[in-house]
């Protein structure tokens, strides 16, 4: 189901339910309204069996908010200077806080009382069905459990990313060469930011380009945000588990380069077992879905930021060595991350003036506390000059994104071979005509087609 770019600003706050809320549109220069109806409000509607389980839980907004990448939903301000910490349900029904601050976003993400490890364990509250085994969930603690995240760690480094960078340019060549070629317009989703994002992931790992795509394109079931499992996204999970695992256990796995050689060659050098090769393959496989996802995503938006924001990519293209700032800046203004980032409390607390108890599910809202006007000045501007890097977008504390600098070198080489070789890139549709993806776990076009 797609939602389009008219379709309005979701959340609101329950107390202003008959009125008509207009969703300001810094990034397009537009705006959106609809109005609100009173059968929003969760008292007015039927409960389901799991909301009648948990009840009493008056939410104060609706989730998730609004799938639209290129407008930070209205609500975000009411939330932060309002009910920084803000009750919601989830998709699968569980209650849950949503945080909007970036002060207490930051404690939440950095404090050991709100654990990411324990959204694994039995009866835990979720944001929607996990559609994959709770039990295949790997994490830095299995990595370390079983003695592999040294080797992860290398695989992922500056050093081991540095030593594929020509291969990352060269394949965004080889796909701007064959866009030229063909001419205007195309899909710069489906044969740019995809594409390439999947040849970036398959280096680093040391997949074949056939075996990144064949990851890749489970991405549309592997990371829909649901209410329950469903028998498809039990195949896809089989699929690409299959498929790694044979690559993994063939006699010339440790030949490879990236990480499947440097697991191939562990388990070939100091032996293995049935438990530890299945390790290996989760932490192939999920790797590349957890970078292959938010790579291609962040991308995809930090391209139609700068079509949006035509003087800010003039001026881009004018200071090439400004790339990593401006990066950063693209990272701190991307929606992209569409759902909050969870951690579960392991002891009674409290949060911004609300308790919390032991067991609590509790939401960072990425998007309230990167435009949080606390921490970043005009915060709903795009300023490339702007160095923001107390940003959220990767986390904070002990669960910071340990892939950083990979995500950051995929997005510069990217970005820098489009302004050199696209200096007239623009969209080919208006921007109130994008499609935006609903039911899924990143904000972003159906389709972007371009012109240059």
């Amino acid at each position: 189901m797609n939602t389009r770019a008219q379709s309005g600003g979701g959340a609101v706050n329950p107390g202003d339910m008959n009125v008509t809320r207009r969703v300001a549109c810094p990034v397009a220069g537009q705006s959106s309204a609809r109005p609100v109806s009173q059968n929003n409000s969760p008292s007015e509607r039927e409960s389901s069996p799991s909301e009648q389980e948990n009840s009493p839980w008056e939410v104060d907004v609706e989730w998730p908010l609004d799938r639209r990448g290129d407008v930070v939903p209205e609500v975000c301000t009411w939330l932060r200077e309002h009910k920084p910490v803000a009750r919601v349900r989830t998709l699968s029904g569980d209650p849950a806080w949503l945080v909007s601050t970036h002060e207490l976003a930051t404690r939440v993400l950095q404090d050991d009382t709100f654990s990411m490890s324990a959204l694994a364990n039995p009866g835990s509250r979720l944001q929607y069905a996990p559609l994959f085994p709770a039990s295949n969930r790997s994490s830095v603690k299995d990595m370390v459990d079983v003695g592999l995240r040294e080797t992860v760690m290398q695989a992922l480094s500056p050093h081991a990313v540095k030593e594929v960078t020509g291969d990352f340019r060269r394949r965004a060549d080889e796909l701007l060469d064959a866009l030229l070629a063909e001419g205007p317009p195309v899909d710069v989703r489906a044969r740019f930011t995809q594409p390439y994002t999947g040849s970036v992931m398959s280096a680093i790992l040391g997949l074949s380009e056939d075996h990144g795509s064949l990851l890749m394109s489970g991405f549309d079931i592997s990371i829909m945000t649901v209410p329950r499992s469903f028998e498809g996204a039990q195949v896809n999970w089989r699929k690409s588990m299959e498929r790694t695992r044979a690559r993994l256990l063939a006699p010339d796995a440790v030949e490879a380069p990236g990480l499947l050689g440097a697991l191939a060659r562990l388990r070939a050098g100091k032996g293995t077992t049935a438990a530890l090769d299945e390790e290996m393959v989760l932490i192939l496989n999920n790797l590349f879905v957890a970078g292959g996802l938010s790579a291609s995503a962040f991308l995809l938006l930090a391209l139609l930021l700068l079509m949006l924001n035509r003087d800010q990519m003039e001026w881009l293209r004018a200071h090439p060595e400004a790339m990593e700032p401006a990066v950063e800046e693209l990272l701190r203004y991307s929606l992209a991350i569409g759902d909050g980032l969870p951690r579960i409390a392991t002891r009674d607390t409290e949060l911004g003036g609300q308790s919390i108890a032991k067991g609590d599910l509790v939401l960072v809202l990425v998007e309230g506390a990167n435009y949080d006007p606390a921490a970043f000045q005009a915060p709903q501007k795009l300023d490339l000059k702007r160095h923001p890097k107390a940003h959220l977008t990767f986390g904070a504390g002990r669960h910071y994104c340990s892939a950083t600098f990979l995500a950051r070198t995929h997005a510069s080489i990217a970005l820098s071979a489009v302004l050199e070789r696209m200096p007239e890139l623009r969209l080919a549709i208006p921007a109130e005509e994008i499609s935006w993806r609903s039911g899924w776990i990143k904000r972003t076009p159906e389709r972007l087609p371009v012109l240059w």
